[in-house]
């Protein structure tokens, strides 16, 4: 994984929290007042609690290289 120099910020938080919501790789994702996420993969599964937009952005790398994995299994 590469390093980052710094934190990531709220903005590309939510950015990425769109995205992953839009393109229905999670249910919802959503910032509460204290900087945590919430967050489903699934309408009728867990709510899981991210600590804050390092989390969210770390999720959307997970989400991003298991979808790239399995597409290249199925080649």
């Amino acid at each position: 994984m590469i390093r980052r120099s710094s934190d990531p910020t709220a903005a590309e938080a939510s950015a990425w929290a769109d995205v992953l919501v839009r393109r229905r790789l999670l249910h919802a994702a959503v910032l509460t007042p204290t900087g945590q996420w919430l967050v489903q993969a699934q309408p009728d599964g867990a709510v899981r609690v991210l600590s804050g937009s390092a989390e969210i952005v770390e999720l959307a790398a997970a989400i991003q290289h298991r979808t790239r994995s399995t597409r290249s299994e199925s080649r």
